[in-house]
């Protein structure tokens, strides 16, 4: 399974890189902003979720999700979001553009666990 992980500082995507190649996962793409995401994910149709922060220079993690949703090849595409937005509120900004869940930091490896089972409908 290629995964996509989308994040402007590169310790938090090695932590969520390292998360996810102790739950299995090995062929993992990463992007720092949402430029460099769409990008990634342009050049790679069969990545098979999007796991991406909010707060980002160039493209945010927001605008990416609107512009995944966007293009038809990627409207069925699991994304998570990984971010220190917390509030009510911005869970369901983003729940309503398009995010599959929502995960905010800090978090445990459990939790990613939990929803990567979540989002994929298996027992974590």
């Amino acid at each position: 399974m290629k995964l996509l992980v989308v994040d402007d500082s590169s310790t938090m995507r090695r932590i969520i890189k390292n998360t996810l190649a102790r739950l299995g996962h090995k062929d993992i793409l990463e992007g720092a902003d949402g430029v460099e995401g769409w990008a990634e994910l342009d050049a790679n149709e069969d990545v098979e979720m999007l796991i991406t922060d909010w707060n980002m220079p160039e493209m945010n993690g927001l605008e990416l999700v609107k512009k995944v949703r966007a293009d038809k090849r990627f409207t069925d595409l699991p994304i998570i979001m990984v971010t220190t937005e917390g509030g009510k509120a911005e869970v369901i900004t983003a729940l309503k553009a398009g995010v599959n869940n929502y995960i905010v930091k800090p978090f445990t490896p459990q939790v990613l666990k939990e929803k990567l089972a979540s989002v994929f409908g298996i027992e974590s």
